[in-house]
């Protein structure tokens, strides 16, 4: 059974965030990038098991002044909306009980690599996030296990610098310390 939308859709190019605000909550991920939609399928049950362990457990770790959430739009502009599988934002403003962020408000965007995905999540993505001011961002691959990359916007060229890649235990220091086995959110406890 379809749905039909009544109202006149913008041409791809002119899509605006109050178009997104507009769709049906069907399920599906809206996103747009420079006007134009991008409609994602409903992620998969794994995804959004391995998603829901990332956030308790980086949530657990988490420092008071940040807060961990997921899959919350950051609204670049209004021809850009994004969103990540988990992000860091400031603390004061996901006391806001917002349904988006603006990228200054967000520490770290996390993308969990699927097989539908692994263009926006490796190139696209990443790009828009730094060229945002987003100050980290971490890719969590799946294909043949878990592996973390993580990367620091380098402020002088706008684009991340690998800060590491892990297989076994995060560890890095920035945007909080962080010592965290893989094992913690990718095995099933």
């Amino acid at each position: 059974m379809s749905v039909a939308i009544d109202w006149d859709m913008p041409a791809p190019g002119e899509w605006t965030t109050d178009d997104l605000d507009a769709l049906p909550d069907d399920g599906r991920r809206y996103e747009l990038i420079d006007g134009v939609p991008i409609v994602s399928p409903s992620p998969t049950t794994g995804h959004q098991r391995l998603a829901g362990r990332l956030f308790a457990a980086l949530d657990a770790l988490c420092p008071p002044e940040l807060a961990v959430t997921q899959a919350v739009d950051v609204r670049i502009n209004r021809r850009r909306s994004l969103t990540p599988d988990v992000l860091v934002a400031t603390a004061d403003a996901t006391e806001r009980n917002v349904s988006h962020y603006l990228p200054s408000e967000v520490v770290l965007a996390v993308e969990i690599v699927s097989p539908g995905s692994l263009a926006m999540d490796r190139i696209m993505k990443p790009a828009l996030y730094a060229e945002a001011g987003i100050p980290y961002f971490s890719r969590v691959e799946t294909d043949g296990g878990v592996r973390v990359a993580t990367y620091r916007l380098d402020a002088g060229s706008a684009v991340y610098t690998s800060t590491g890649e892990f297989d076994d235990v995060i560890d890095v220091a920035q945007p909080f310390a962080l010592s965290l086995p893989i094992a913690t959110f990718s095995d099933r406890r």
